[in-house]
């Protein structure tokens, strides 16, 4: 864009003041195509049949770049840019009614767009509300459940130890029973003895 061609040929340099008001005409030229009577104004004067014109048109397509389409106020021209690439819509456009259709329907569109984005966004907007409260409300009953079940082992885990306790207790108290029962036996052996003895003594 540093360099615009003349006749001949010829290249000329521009300066950055001449870049500056050239990109500026170009961005009023191309948002004025938004307006469907200056495009049937245009072909009833013969632009669309100018070849040279019709480079024009194609050279700015550049203005579809998100680095220059930014700068657009009415984003609907380049839809516009685009059906002038066609020589079916150049030669339809010189028709009167056919530049009326369109320009009704770019009105209404106008009109209901704003309506349009506004209800988008506001379904977008509850779409993701209620995801998020969904979410929340999975947590929120999850949450009991886990405090549940955390008790619930470890009272299952106190059983365990407590049944493993009494299991130990209980040989133990098997252990001492056998064990006296061994000593009393011992005992009455002794006794039995200690009473035999002498009486064997005096029968020999």
């Amino acid at each position: 864009m540093a360099k615009m061609y003349g006749k001949g040929g010829k290249t000329a340099i521009e300066s950055e003041e001449q870049q500056k008001l050239r990109w500026q005409v170009e961005l009023e030229f191309v948002q004025c195509l938004a307006n469907p009577n200056y495009l049937n104004f245009l072909a009833q004067r013969g632009y669309f049949k100018d070849q040279a014109f019709i480079n024009y048109l194609k050279y700015l397509q550049y203005w579809k770049e998100p680095e220059y389409a930014k700068y657009l106020m009415y984003p609907m021209c380049l839809y516009f840019l685009d059906l002038l690439q066609y020589e079916h819509f150049r030669r339809e456009i010189v028709n009167s009614q056919c530049c009326k259709f369109i320009d009704d329907q770019a009105i209404l569109q106008w009109q209901h767009y704003t309506r349009k984005r506004i209800k988008m966004f506001n379904s977008v907007n509850n779409t993701q509300l209620n995801a998020a409260t969904c979410g929340t409300e999975i947590n929120e009953a999850q949450q009991p459940q886990m405090a549940a079940q955390q008790p619930g082992s470890n009272s299952a885990a106190g059983v365990n130890i407590q049944n493993g306790n009494t299991g130990v207790n209980t040989q133990q108290a098997q252990l001492v029973g056998s064990q006296q029962q061994s000593q009393q036996m011992n005992g009455t052996n002794s006794v039995n003895l200690g009473v035999g003895g002498p009486l064997m003594q005096k029968m020999q």
